[in-house]
């Protein structure tokens, strides 16, 4: 019987915006989120991000009540970065995603950036990058 692992996971905002309302076919990731089918890993940086992002989008009302609902949660954990890596040049403010998910020892980064691509040539730190897409294989996978 293949053991199912509880995964580590760094959201880039962009993956976590797009799941938000109901309506989006990508809503299982935040429907996973509650469900608390894996671990998220965060830092006061990237839910300041979130939070920027998601009032700029959808609106301030949603912002407050998706980062309450992170900060409720028992499945999202809070990170510290000790090291700051600056890997991707193109945007620097997505390397707080990089520095996370080093600090947090996860299992993958999920983006749809591809800025993040820099990292499939760079041999340490080592960051899984992947897309939504692929994450929802992994997933569907996992949970089996």
């Amino acid at each position: 019987m293949k053991t199912k692992k509880h995964l580590k996971i760094v959201l880039d905002t962009n993956v976590l915006l797009v799941s938000i309302s109901a309506f989006s076919k990508y809503h299982w990731l935040f429907r996973y989120i509650i469900d608390k089918k894996f671990d998220l890993y965060i830092t006061n940086e990237i839910l300041t991000e979130y939070e920027e992002i998601i009032g700029e989008k959808l609106s301030s009302e949603t912002a407050n009540a998706v980062i309450r609902t992170l900060i409720e949660l028992d499945n999202v954990y809070p990170t510290s970065i000790y090291f700051k890596y600056f890997l991707i040049e193109n945007d620097l403010d997505d390397n707080k995603f990089i520095d996370c998910s080093f600090s947090g020892n996860c299992d993958y980064l999920v983006t749809n950036d591809k800025h993040f691509n820099i990292l499939k040539t760079i041999n340490f730190p080592q960051i899984n990058v992947i897309n939504l897409e692929e994450f929802k294989i992994i997933m569907e996978d996992n949970t089996q």
